[in-house]
């Protein structure tokens, strides 16, 4: 299943940050963050619960870089 998340980032290289931190989040198949959009979409690996997967991102997207928000 994929989804499209909204995203507040300051600058391309914390959306990045923002990237490689989804990407490592357990249940996460595969994520793309697109600074010029603030969009984030994320695949998720099948039979996962998606909103628990998605507080595990923010979490780990806020270690990297702390005042970034996703909306979900």
């Amino acid at each position: 299943m994929k989804k499209k998340y909204n995203i507040d980032v300051d600058c391309a290289n914390c959306a990045n940050k923002m990237e490689e931190a989804a990407k490592q989040t357990a249940g996460v198949k595969d994520a793309t963050v697109n600074f010029m959009t603030l969009k984030m979409a994320v695949e998720f690996e099948d039979g996962v619960d998606v909103d628990a997967v998605m507080e595990e991102v923010l979490k780990n997207c806020k270690k990297v870089e702390s005042d970034c928000e996703i909306f979900f």
